[in-house]
């Protein structure tokens, strides 16, 4: 029975987003742009990366050098399509876009910090790095004479 139920909305929330990607609306559209906007420009850039990684390694795996030269770049770009469209639908799929809405209005409370306390904070960023570092160095150099020193390693 239990199977039946999650079956049930596993298949309506498929179908749900289906028919979300299918629309050309824009959800709340005067809210979370900037964020929106980043976020699908982050899809594209990763479907772009991909499509690109995918072109080479078809061209380069000989599977399709017996057939048109047009199958390897279709099959990129159609899926370059395809990955541009999900990307410009995913921030408008209405819980996505309230979450993301929620991002930039709490971005917008962020208090940033000066020019000044930003420079004294990567100061001190970067000198605790640098003295970890150290100390990692000093340790591994004592540990490995030890134990050179008792004959575990060579």
């Amino acid at each position: 029975m239990s199977r039946d139920i999650a079956a049930t909305e596993n298949g309506s929330l498929i179908g749900t987003m289906l028919s979300e990607l299918a629309r050309t609306k824009v959800y709340k559209p005067t809210q979370g742009r900037i964020v929106r906007q980043l976020t699908a420009l982050a899809i594209w850039v990763i479907v772009g990366l991909g499509c690109w990684s995918l072109h080479g390694t078809l061209r380069g795996s000989g599977l399709f050098a017996d057939s048109s030269q047009w199958i390897v770049p279709g099959i990129s770009t159609a899926l370059l399509f395809f990955g541009a469209w999900f990307g410009y639908r995913a921030v408008n799929l209405p819980s996505f876009a309230d979450f993301l809405i929620a991002v930039e209005a709490e971005m917008n409370k962020v208090t940033w910090p000066g020019k000044e306390e930003l420079v004294r904070a990567a100061i001190v960023v970067i000198f605790t790095i640098f003295f970890l570092a150290i100390s990692l160095f000093l340790f591994d150099v004592v540990w490995q004479k030890v134990f050179v020193t008792l004959g575990v390693t060579t």
